[in-house]
């Protein structure tokens, strides 16, 4: 079909030439995802989260698909897949926001190891066990930690880690910790020997966990982890626009089909025009998010464009649709009536979702302010 790309080595290799469309390999791999969801979980089973029931655990299935490893080069036994592959399991994951550590480990902890190169330290053999799903990793920094923002550290002195760090996501699932030190270096702590202490969050669906270390033992991975950081979370940043468009497009098309059934006054709730009006402006809104979204997660892949650009492009995204996702979820829950408002119905799962999100790897306001200086704009 004009206009659409194989995956072939243009798309997954240094040669690679962006594309805004989304490829037949890429929808093929939002199938695969969207029926592994559908099989193993339902909105029944997240909204059960709130009420302490176990999760079943996909990740050893995601990783069968290869999804562990998308990021990670084919020499580390990755995919060799670009970021934009990528967002469209984030994508996915919005639609039905699964516990599952895709963002934390597979994108987040794997672009940071992947940035600090193949070194004498031997960074990047942990490369291998994240890509067959065997490992699970988790950057041990605040998750409403921004690319542009200072890092939280803790003391570390001799190879050893003391100190503790709220709010880190994904690390009740992990295997292996990277921890920035006070020194400026980036250390690879074993969870067993942190000790995790999970938080109340507003999102149950994606936990959260405050860290403590008391002289635990860490393998210093490079003396200067903060480049390596900040590539993690600006590609955290990115993908997670994806994830929110999701998010948006799930409230929105749920909101129609069940405005589509609902009769009120002898009439179908949808067809009165004022309700009609704000469907439309959503929808409009929603696929504009889309769209944002896949230029992000496309501009950060493009080798041909600076870092500067890559940047500018997250921002814009991450502002954009973390604002926007809340906003449908919201409509979302109004818009059904008094039965949104209840327990048993899932809308609640996407507004604590997106609400959750809009404060992750940075607010929108803190994106927007980082857009004003990377666009050079004025005060």
């Amino acid at each position: 079909m004009e206009g659409r790309t194989e995956m072939t080595e243009s798309t997954v290799g240094s040669d690679y030439v962006p594309v805004l469309v989304h490829s037949e390999v890429e929808d093929d791999l939002r199938a695969a995802v969207r029926d592994l969801l559908a099989r193993r979980i339902d909105e029944t089973t997240l909204i059960g989260a709130y009420d302490g029931a176990q999760q079943p655990d996909l990740w050893p299935e995601m990783a069968g698909l290869g999804l562990a490893g998308l990021l990670i080069a084919e020499e580390h036994g990755g995919a060799g897949a670009t970021p934009a592959v990528a967002a469209v399991v984030l994508d996915e994951l919005g639609a039905l926001p699964a516990r599952t550590p895709m963002l934390t480990s597979a994108v987040i902890a794997t672009t940071v190891l992947t940035a600090l190169g193949d070194d004498e330290r031997g960074s990047t053999a942990l490369l291998p066990g994240l890509a067959d799903g065997t490992t699970v990793a988790a950057l041990a920094v605040p998750f409403s930690t921004a690319p542009y923002s200072a890092v939280t550290t803790v003391s570390a002195a001799n190879g050893r880690l003391s100190g503790r760090v709220p709010g880190v996501a994904g690390a009740e699932a992990a295997d292996i910790l990277l921890v920035p030190g006070s020194d400026g270096a980036l250390y690879a702590v074993d969870a067993a020997a942190a000790i995790v202490e999970p938080v109340v969050s507003l999102d149950m669906t994606r936990p959260i966990s405050d860290l403590s270390f008391a002289d635990a033992p860490g393998r210093r991975l490079t003396d200067d982890g903060a480049d390596a950081v900040r590539a993690g979370l600006t590609m955290g940043a990115a993908l997670l626009a994806s994830e929110q468009a999701g998010i948006a497009r799930r409230c929105v098309r749920t909101t129609v089909d069940y405005l589509q059934a609902r009769r009120q006054f002898g009439r179908v709730v949808g067809g009165f025009q004022a309700v009609k009006h704000r469907l439309a402006d959503l929808y409009a809104d929603a696929e504009q998010s889309a769209a944002i979204a896949r230029a992000a997660a496309v501009t950060i892949t493009d080798r041909g464009v600076d870092d500067h650009e890559s940047a500018l492009t997250a921002a814009v995204a991450a502002a954009y649709c973390s604002d926007l996702a809340v906003r449908a979820a919201e409509e979302s829950v109004q818009l059904h009536g008094g039965i949104g408002m209840t327990w048993e119905h899932p809308a609640h799962l996407y507004l604590k979702r997106a609400k959750a999100d809009q404060i992750a790897l940075g607010s929108p306001g803190r994106h927007r302010r980082a857009l004003a200086d990377l666009a050079r704009l004025p005060a």
